[in-house]
């Protein structure tokens, strides 16, 4: 058994290397972007300003305390800042049955950024990222559809992080940006 596993593992890593797998690398940062603080919409605590403030540590920034957390915090002309401007959520009927009941829904989740470096020029410009997700709610059986509902949103909200922060790598990886007057 264990003398075939070395070909196995060998013949699998050649397949992997064939189809074009690779690692994703970390996340781009400007190497003179210093301390960055995460600044929810509403909160400083939300699922979404965690993700990304897991992403951003991931990619080996540092992160400043959150305004009004810590006594010492550096003060906002210190600190890059990646501020979620607003969270938006909507549910949108797709499917009704022959009563006019709602029977499949589309989950929307928006959110609207901006990352500005400490001297307050923008590192990516205020943008928009929307994302759906499509599921079904059968009105007899309602049973379910909240607990669906529920891993569909956290779902989008880990995706949502994961796009904002490869809108980032983008921005980073492409060069300065210029913006028309």
């Amino acid at each position: 058994m264990t003398r075939f596993r070395l070909p196995l593992l060998l013949v699998a890593l050649v397949f992997l290397a064939g189809c074009g797998f690779h690692l994703r690398n970390k996340i781009a940062l400007p190497s003179d972007l210093g301390p960055i603080r995460v600044q929810g919409a509403s909160t400083s605590y939300s699922a979404l300003v965690t993700s990304l403030s897991r992403g951003l540590q991931g990619a080996g920034a540092t992160l400043a305390a959150p305004i009004g957390e810590d006594s010492a915090a550096m003060p906002e002309e210190q600190v890059a800042t990646l501020r979620i401007l607003s969270e938006r959520w909507g549910d949108l009927p797709i499917a009704v049955d022959q009563f006019g009941r709602a029977q499949e829904f589309s989950l929307r989740y928006a959110v609207v950024f901006a990352f500005k470096r400490a001297d307050g020029t923008d590192l990516v410009p205020q943008q928009v990222v929307e994302l759906s997700r499509d599921y079904v709610s059968p009105p007899q059986d309602a049973t379910g559809t909240a607990t669906e509902r529920e891993v569909l949103a956290d779902e989008l909200r880990r995706d949502m992080a994961a796009s904002i922060l490869r809108r980032i790598d983008g921005v980073v990886r492409s060069g300065p940006v210029s913006v028309a007057p």
